[in-house]
């Protein structure tokens, strides 16, 4: 019995864990009087979201910040992702 208790507990905090990670830059885009962003607004959100999302992980394998061609090529990638 116990064991079936503690399964459920970890699939419930998976779930729970995997609903919230969901807060994407898509979810975000909501203006100051609670309606969705739209056009323009919406565009230059959205770019300014995911920049800020993929700037702190441009870092190379050495720990030092991308730099160049190399963090460029790396946002493009993670834009696309993220």
């Amino acid at each position: 019995m116990m064991k079936r208790i503690f399964l459920a507990a970890v699939v419930a905090t998976f779930a729970a864990g995997s609903a919230l990670a969901d807060d994407t830059c898509e979810s975000k885009a909501v203006g100051k009087d609670g309606k969705a962003l739209a056009g323009a607004a919406k565009t230059s959100f959205l770019k300014k979201c995911k920049e800020d999302a993929c700037t702190p992980k441009a870092v190379g394998s050495d720990g030092k910040p991308l730099a160049g061609a190399a963090k460029n090529s790396f946002m493009k990638k993670c834009e696309m992702g993220a």
